[in-house]
């Protein structure tokens, strides 16, 4: 079959979600509302469809936006953010992802992005596209009865406390607690006000209804915001008329240890609730230090997030702050990219550039993305053949510069 790849006419937009939503194993075509809230919020330009030529029907989906990255050392790197991106099953191995993601990466590289981004559903399909596994998530089940806390732990200490608010009030204190936290959180990505008012129910598409829940705020002694959790509840009475319950933690920002002390506290002190299910944080979440009795807190998933694609070295690699100093001149594969190339970076001076000199080490573009928000061990990822290192030391170099103190973490599906 022959398709015809190109960004999509508004026209079209009933037809590529459609397509969109089949290749999701959603039969549902959207409603009015839906087309109408898309209509105003996507970027045509960046919306591509896959159009069978015997047909006409769309069969393929992809699309992207404008994102920002936080890297170590608290610069914020322009991407594009994939997503949507889904292929009918009449018309998969037909190369119609291929095609779309050549004219992303065109497009993203003329636009001056510095990085692609993207949640993967399926593991082994992004590799092929230069992307690399960058930060990974955990998430705890906690058995309240066995953590050992007593109901005194709800209380803030020195003068702070917590409080109950609305969407309303979410909406003005959450963009702006988020900055601040993004700013030194390696792996955040930026939210714009739209986020924000699905988050809170102010707006929805069907396929992603709002779940009605409890928003708390910490305040410092000063009456300082510097914690936000957003937490449900289910109804479960046993058959002797107890409650027991579960609240699941939606979503939970701290910018301080002593605000992150604080939340967990209080989800864990909720009267009738005997289970916290923490939501995604990342593998070194401070959650289950915090509790007398760790063994309280069993994992329920782990598993990688977001994936990362360098388009441009240069800048993504002088955009970072590294934790030794010391050159290594890099080469780096790209068969489906602009990447490719020898590089001469020198972490004391965080400057990166273009070099005829021999290489230290031998990477792929999608390794290269693996180690770029410092979570991936480049020891590791040596030994099990995904670098190659030609001056010995230079991987035990590499290793201690890229590596971050805490683990990057991404909360947000996109």
């Amino acid at each position: 079959m022959s398709a015809d790849v190109r960004p999509i006419a508004a026209s079209e937009l009933p037809d590529w979600l459609r397509a969109q939503r089949a290749g999701f194993l959603n039969a549902s075509r959207g409603t009015a509302a839906d087309l109408a809230l898309l209509t105003e919020t996507l970027d045509f330009a960046r919306t591509q469809g896959a159009f069978d030529a015997d047909t006409g029907r769309c069969v393929a989906c992809f699309r992207s936006f404008p994102q920002e990255l936080t890297v170590p050392g608290g610069g914020f790197v322009p991407s594009s953010a994939v997503t949507s991106v889904s292929v009918m099953p009449t018309h998969r191995r037909q190369g119609l992802l291929s095609r779309m993601m050549a004219a992303e990466f065109t497009a993203a590289h003329a636009r001056g992005d510095v990085l692609s981004t993207l949640i993967a559903a399926e593991y082994p399909i992004y590799g092929r596209y230069g992307y690399g596994p960058a930060t990974s998530i955990a998430e705890w089940e906690i058995d309240l009865p066995r953590t050992g806390l007593g109901p005194r732990a709800a209380v803030p200490g020195g003068g702070a406390r917590i409080d109950l608010v609305d969407e309303a009030e979410v909406r003005e204190l959450g963009p702006v607690l988020h900055e601040r936290l993004r700013a030194v959180t390696p792996g955040l990505v930026s939210r714009d006000a739209r986020w924000w008012s699905v988050a809170t129910g102010a707006e929805a598409l069907s396929h992603n209804p709002y779940t009605p829940s409890f928003h708390a705020v910490y305040r410092t002694a000063q009456g300082e915001v510097t914690g936000l959790v957003r937490y449900t509840g289910d109804d479960h009475w046993t058959d002797a008329k107890v409650p027991h319950n579960t609240v699941q933690v939606r979503q939970l920002l701290a910018l301080t240890p002593e605000a992150e002390r604080a939340l967990w506290y209080f989800v864990c002190s909720i009267d009738w609730v005997v289970k916290v299910r923490t939501g995604y944080r990342a593998p070194d979440d401070l959650v289950t230090g915090l509790l007398p009795d760790a063994r309280a807190a069993r994992m329920l998933t782990s598993s990688d997030l977001l994936w990362v694609r360098v388009l441009d070295v240069v800048r993504a690699l002088g955009a970072r702050t590294y934790a030794v100093p010391g050159v290594l001149v890099l080469e780096v594969v790209d068969t489906t990219g602009p990447a490719g190339g020898r590089y001469r970076l020198d972490t004391g001076a965080g400057d990166c550039v273009r070099t005829e000199e021999p290489a230290d080490l031998r990477l792929d573009v999608g390794t290269l993305g693996s180690l770029y928000l410092g979570d991936a061990s480049a020891v590791r990822l040596g030994a099990l053949g995904a670098i190659t290192e030609e001056r010995p030391g230079a991987l035990a170099l590499a290793d201690a510069a890229f590596r971050t103190a805490r683990r990057p973490w991404c909360p947000d599906i996109f």
